[in-house]
């Protein structure tokens, strides 16, 4: 059964433990593939996770002339092959939420891969398994469907896809109403 990370934001805490378990995931080379932001730092303490979104039609991947960022079976959408990679940057350009980044020294695309090595297996990725408060969920559709329902998420606040970007995500957020200002981010 396919399973999908789920974003609960108003939960975020800002303690990080995602960035910690993600340095830890095979193949990340200690590199953090997801950030946490402070929302409005000089009025309030909230914090939100953003990662990869894991499009189905990724702007990322059709900008690469190289073809170096491949799309796993699963749907998550992987870092830049090293192989394969030119450092033209494109995908950096080309992702409306500035995810991928560019390591300058190895010349090279990397961003959350969903912890694929995890994942393709049924494991939860590393981000999900260490929150403390929920904030990031490993869920079926029917899990999702379930939290909708909890939240009564019909009035237009349920993100399953965002703009500019064509068709669903792999990944899918919850906006509270509580952070209905940080779409401006994005």
């Amino acid at each position: 059964m396919k399973k999908r990370l789920y974003l609960e934001l108003e939960n975020c805490i800002g303690c990080r433990s995602c960035l910690a378990a993600c340095t830890q995931c095979g193949g990340h080379e200690e590199r953090n593939r997801n950030y946490v932001y402070d929302v409005n730092p000089l009025v309030n303490r909230q914090t939100m996770p953003l990662m990869c979104l894991h499009c189905e039609n990724p702007a990322c991947a059709r900008s690469c002339p190289a073809q170096a960022i491949q799309i796993h079976e699963t749907g998550a959408v992987l870092s830049a092959l090293v192989e394969k990679c030119i450092g033209c940057q494109n995908c950096t350009i080309a992702c409306p939420y500035g995810i991928p980044k560019f390591d300058q020294e190895q010349n090279l695309m990397y961003k959350c891969d969903l912890c694929i090595d995890r994942t393709k297996d049924g494991i939860p990725p590393m981000c999900a398994s260490v929150c403390p408060s929920n904030t990031l969920q490993w869920l079926t559709d029917e899990e999702i469907e379930n939290k909708k329902k909890q939240f009564n998420l019909d009035n237009g606040k349920w993100v399953t896809s965002m703009p500019y970007l064509e068709g669903e995500t792999n990944v899918k957020v919850n906006l509270p109403g509580i952070l209905q200002g940080i779409t401006k981010l994005f």
